[in-house]
């Protein structure tokens, strides 16, 4: 039997709080950037990150997803407060989104997150870990022309992500590379085995010592002729008094509820904030060393009500964010609290310490992001890939290529169609589907009997069963009578493998070999499950 690990809250302090300090860190720039880059004021992605940190935090179903303002979204942020006439006007289109996101969330629209295949999750993380590198290598050299948090090819100053690589020559800063360079060597010897050994390293993290020390060399270098400018350093807005925060709140015009303009804005918010989420959720689940499945449809209401809240006090929307999941998942975040921890944290320094915010060098940040690049696109994933067949290494290729040379959205899509492609051209070279005979379970097992052939189509409904088995559960995956099986199958049922040490679950595997049309194993789903302890005369299957 296997031993259980404790997920609970109160359990895992000591890894979530550190982790939280880390994620806020590193989301004050990019809520501060995303909001300039959206023509919206500068307090309205603090507030988004405070809502997408307590509010969606605490309802979300996701452990260790982080919820915040969103780099895809500033585009469609700043032409709908153009075309609308004004921020005020623009809230109430947030909040309308926020009730269509809800919405989506009654209707179960969450199950389209289990149809993207997993070599097309896999580019997108290893897309957005190369896309961090490239856009944080000016800021490093002292050259922030580029609003911090930036994913998109083309930029607002009309270059782009290869071409701001160039131009970050003309404007080289001394202190900027010198704390960028002290910054990365301090969190490379952070992750040797011989810093790990050392007890003060599991109490405090690399990135809190590299910001610590930026704000010293900070303060060091101020008064010499390499001192940093504004721009190189995080600008928290700062007020006077406690009324002078809370007048940085700005309230929705409601008399534009009858505005059609607005209901469009609100319907595309709520669309591609949706899908955004969606795709990271899938994203943040296959980073859970735990390998825990987030519900989709209560994502979704998670985001709705944040949504909804965020516009009400001016907010901009929110998404769930693979830069600050990522980072939470690197930094040894366990549970939601560290989520909900890191927005406390934005919401009690936005009101006590904007001055010592202030102090950060964003070349620090740009340090602590390469690592979180790295991570995401280590070469080992891109050799993995290679390995297990041509129908999984291009779609993970096209979706890199999509997302660093457009942006995240266009380059799923590509790498999407690409998978499903190979999918079709695969199906033609096998066209037949074997039906496997029902395995009825004995003795209290669930048995889960695969017929010949399952595709990445068929994730759903496998992931679904797999979700609903009880802890304590004893569990047998029949592979016997299967042909092929899908790399995204093999997948679910490895993860399945942590799980069952989460649920107590006892699990067996029968004769799962890797054959098929390509070197990676393949099958299509079509399965009998049934618990003849506790529903003798139900029979669950799914095609």
């Amino acid at each position: 039997m296997n031993s259980k690990i404790d997920l609970s809250i109160w359990k895992n302090l000591k890894s979530d709080l550190p982790a939280s300090i880390v994620v806020f860190l590193v989301a004050v720039p990019l809520c501060l950037g995303i909001a300039l880059a959206s023509g919206a004021p500068l307090f309205s992605g603090i507030i988004a990150g405070i809502v997408g940190g307590i509010v969606v935090g605490a309802l979300s179903g996701s452990a260790l997803g982080v919820s915040g303002p969103a780099a895809g979204l500033a585009v469609i942020v700043l032409t709908s407060i153009e075309e609308l006439g004004g921020f005020e006007i623009f809230l109430m289109a947030v909040v309308l989104a926020g009730v269509f996101q809800f919405l989506l969330g009654i209707a179960r629209a969450g199950i389209i997150a289990y149809y993207f295949p997993s070599s097309v999750i896999k580019g997108m993380l290893a897309g957005i870990g190369v896309v961090i590198i490239l856009k944080q290598i000016p800021h490093a050299f002292g050259y922030d022309k580029d609003y911090a948090g930036s994913l998109a090819f083309a930029q607002p100053d009309q270059h782009n992500t290869l071409s701001e690589l160039y131009y970050m020559f003309e404007a080289i800063s001394p202190a900027a590379i010198i704390i960028a360079v002290v910054s990365m060597i301090i969190l490379i010897l952070w992750e040797r085995p011989f810093m790990k050994n050392m007890s003060f390293t599991r109490i405090i993290q690399g990135p809190l010592v590299v910001v610590a020390l930026g704000i010293i060399l900070n303060m060091i270098f101020a008064n010499t002729s390499i001192a940093l400018n504004a721009e190189q350093i995080v600008s928290l807005p700062v007020a006077e008094s406690i009324g002078g925060f809370f007048s940085q709140f700005t309230f929705p015009d409601f008399s534009q509820w009858s505005n059609p303009a607005v209901y469009t804005v609100a319907f595309t918010i709520a669309v591609v904030a949706s899908l955004e989420t969606l795709l990271c959720l899938e994203a943040t689940d296959k980073l859970d060393p735990y390998k825990r499945v987030s519900p989709a449809n209560r994502e979704l209401k998670a985001q709705g009500i944040g949504n909804l809240i965020s516009g009400l006090i001016g907010g901009l929307p929110v998404t769930q964010v693979i830069v600050r999941s990522s980072t939470n998942i690197q930094s040894g975040g366990r549970t939601k609290v560290s989520a909900v921890a890191h927005g406390i944290l934005l919401l009690g320094s936005a009101m006590a310490i904007p001055m010592v915010l202030n102090l950060i060098p964003l070349a620090s940040l740009a340090a602590i992001l390469f690592m979180v690049g790295f991570k995401l696109a280590k070469p080992a994933l891109f050799k993995d890939m290679y390995k297990q067949g041509w129908s999984y290494f291009v779609p993970f290729v096209v979706t890199i290529l999509g997302i660093v040379f457009t942006d995240l959205l266009m380059g799923i899509g590509m790498g999407l169609a690409v998978a499903v492609f190979f999918l079709l051209y695969n199906n033609y070279k096998k066209p037949f589907l074997f039906d496997s005979d029902d395995h009825i379970a004995e003795n209290g097992t669930i048995r889960l009997q695969l017929a010949e052939d399952v595709t990445f189509l068929n994730k759903a409904n496998i992931q679904n069963a797999l979700s609903h088995i009880p802890e304590g559960s004893r569990v047998v995956i029949d592979a016997t009578q299967s042909v092929n099986i899908d790399n995204d199958v093999v997948e679910i049922i490895d993860d399945f493998k942590t799980q069952a040490r989460v649920k107590n679950i006892d699990l067996s595997i029968l004769d799962r070999k890797q054959r098929g049309m390509a070197k990676p194993p393949v099958k299509k789903f079509q399965y009998a499950v049934t618990q003849q302890s506790k529903y003798p005369n139900k029979q669950f299957s799914s095609n």
